[in-house]
């Protein structure tokens, strides 16, 4: 298995060292964002395989940050929402129905439920990539069906 990039966005440094220091046993590559618009350029030029955002960012607030993400990755790579500010069902709802978000946690939240949701969204990835067929085989199939 490929080393599994996470990028991390927040303004509060003490939270980035925090979850960079949660990940660390995993083994994952951490890459480090402290607004939308570094998170942007960032997430273009690292291709992560998820991203964990605080919803509060300056320069591109994380609620649009995630939509564009989404967008970009066409839903491919998971977004985590972490917030302190934006509490309750709807802005939850909000954030997955509208903007893309995979999953939406109000701070203070369970370290372990975090870390569990990453691991199972990176693993769920990966298995599903593992249980993709070849698509040259799926070609030389359809092709020998055609010929005959």
């Amino acid at each position: 298995m490929a080393e599994k990039k996470i990028l991390i966005v927040d303004t509060d440094a003490s939270h980035l060292d925090f979850l960079t220091q949660l990940f660390k046993p995993a083994r994952f590559k951490i890459i480090r964002a402290k607004d939308g618009v570094e998170a942007h350029e960032k997430f273009s030029e690292e291709r992560p395989d998820l991203v964990i955002l605080e919803a509060l960012l300056p320069k591109l607030h994380g609620f649009d940050l995630t939509k564009k993400l989404t967008q970009e990755s066409r839903g491919e790579v998971p977004i985590i929402i972490i917030t302190g500010l934006y509490r309750g069902s709807h802005y939850r709802n909000e954030a997955i129905s509208s903007f893309g978000a995979t999953d939406y946690f109000e701070k203070p939240y369970d370290k372990e439920k975090l870390l569990n949701t990453v691991l199972g969204l990176l693993n769920e990835e990966e298995e599903i990539k593992d249980e993709l067929p070849d698509s040259e085989a799926i070609v030389q199939s359809l092709s020998k069906r055609i010929k005959k």
